[in-house]
C-alpha cells in the first residue's frame, strides 16, 4: 500500500521553504524588501535567511516600493533572479510605473532578447480592521497586464510549488499571498506536486461548480457540506490558481458536467476578476448551462475599519452559503 507523506506547517513556513531551496541550488536567487533581512520579513516568510545567506542575497531595502520593484528589475537585467517582496499589495501602487512599464513589457520590447526572472511577491486581502488603504485585493489590475504572470497561492501547496515555479521562470511574476493565510496551517505532502498553470479540483460534484482562490477557497470549503445538504446536489469545488494565464480548459471541462457555476472572490464585485472568469466561460459553455452564472463578491466600498461594517463589505461563509441556496432554489436545484 501507497501512502503519501504529509507534513502541516504554516502558509508562510511554506513559502519560506521554496525561497530557501531555491537560494541554496542557484547563487543567483536573491530577495529584496522592507525588513526581510534581519527582522525576517512583515509576516516572517523570510526568517532565517539573512543569517543563513547574508546581507549580499538577503537585502534590506528603504521604505521605497518603486525602487525596490526597479532594482529588482535591474538585477534581473543583470543575470540575477530576485524576488522582490512588497510588504502590501496596498503598497504596491507606488511601484505600478515599473511593474507596468517596465517588469511587464521588456521582454516584449526587446523581441525577446532580455529575459526578465524576476518575481514580486505580495499580500492582499481584507485583514482585521486595518482599514481601507490596507485592505484591498488588487488582483484585477496585475492579472489585466499583458505580460505579466499572475499566481496565487490559497495554501501550503500551492505556496510551495507555486513560488519555486514562479523562481525559476524567465518571465516576471507576480505572487499573490493573502494575509490572512500565514498563520494558518495546511498540509504539504511530501511527495506532492502542483503545476502552478493549473487550477485545481478541490472537491468533484456534478450537480454545481464553485470557483474561488486565495482565502475564499477556505470559506466556500466551510459551507460546502451544507450547501450539499440543504440543495440535496453535488458540488464540485474548484481553486483557480492562476489569473494570468487562465487555466479555461480546466475551468469549462467542469462547466460542461455540472451546468452550474458560482464564483466566489473578496474583491468588490464591479470590475472584479470575477468576471473575466465568468465572460471567458461564457464564450466556451454557454450552451451548457443550465442556469445563468452567480457572483458572490466584495460589496463596492473602501472596506471600513468597523469590524461589523468590515464584515458586510466581504463574502463571509454564511453569506456564501445563503447566497448560493437562493440561487440555487431559484435555478432548478
Amino acid at each position: 500500500m501507497y501512502f503519501v507523506r504529509y507534513v502541516k506547517m504554516f502558509y508562510r513556513e511554506a513559502l519560506n521553504l521554496a525561497i530557501d531551496e531555491m537560494m541554496e541550488i542557484d547563487e543567483s536567487v536573491v530577495i529584496l524588501g522592507e525588513d526581510v533581512g534581519f527582522y525576517g520579513g512583515n509576516y516572517k516568510v523570510t526568517e532565517g535567511l539573512y543569517a543563513k545567506y547574508g546581507e549580499k542575497r538577503v537585502i534590506d531595502t528603504p521604505i521605497a516600493e518603486n525602487s525596490i520593484v526597479g532594482i529588482a528589475i535591474g538585477m534581473a537585467l543583470g543575470g540575477l533572479r530576485p524576488i522582490a517582496e512588497i510588504m502590501t499589495a496596498n503598497f504596491a501602487m507606488l511601484a505600478m510605473d515599473q511593474i507596468v512599464n517596465n517588469m511587464a513589457k521588456l521582454r516584449y520590447m526587446s523581441g525577446g532578447k532580455i529575459v526578465l526572472p524576476m518575481v514580486v511577491r505580495m499580500p492582499q486581502g481584507v485583514v482585521k480592521q486595518l482599514a481601507s488603504q490596507h485592505s484591498q485585493s488588487l488582483e484585477s489590475l496585475f492579472a489585466g497586464i499583458p505580460g505579466l504572470r499572475v499566481f496565487t497561492a490559497s495554501d501550503c501547496i500551492t505556496a510551495y510549488h507555486g513560488l519555486k515555479t514562479a523562481i525559476k521562470l524567465d518571465d516576471p511574476v507576480v505572487f499573490l499571498e493573502h494575509t490572512l493565510l500565514y498563520f494558518e496551517k495546511f498540509d504539504l505532502p511530501k511527495d506532492s506536486f502542483y503545476n502552478p498553470f493549473k487550477a485545481r479540483v478541490l472537491k468533484e460534484g456534478k450537480d454545481l461548480t464553485i470557483f474561488s482562490y486565495l482565502k475564499m477557497v477556505h470559506d466556500v470549503l466551510k459551507v460546502v457540506d451544507k450547501i450539499e445538504s440543504t440543495l440535496n446536489v453535488s458540488v464540485e469545488v474548484i481553486d483557480v490558481g492562476p489569473l494570468n494565464p487562465l487555466d479555461l480548459e480546466t475551468l469549462t471541462n467542469s462547466v460542461k458536467k455540472t451546468k452550474r457555476f458560482v464564483i466566489v472572490e473578496e474583491n468588490p464585485k464591479h470590475g472584479g476578476f470575477g468576471a473575466q472568469i465568468v465572460s471567458s466561460i461564457l464564450e466556451e459553455c454557454f450552451y451548457n448551462l443550465d442556469a445563468p452564472p452567480l457572483r458572490i463578491a466584495g460589496e463596492d466600498v473602501p472596506i471600513p475599519y468597523n469590524r461589523k461594517l468590515e464584515l458586510l463589505s466581504i463574502p463571509t461563509p454564511e453569506k456564501i452559503y445563503l447566497k448560493i441556496v437562493e440561487w440555487g432554489k431559484q435555478n432548478g436545484l
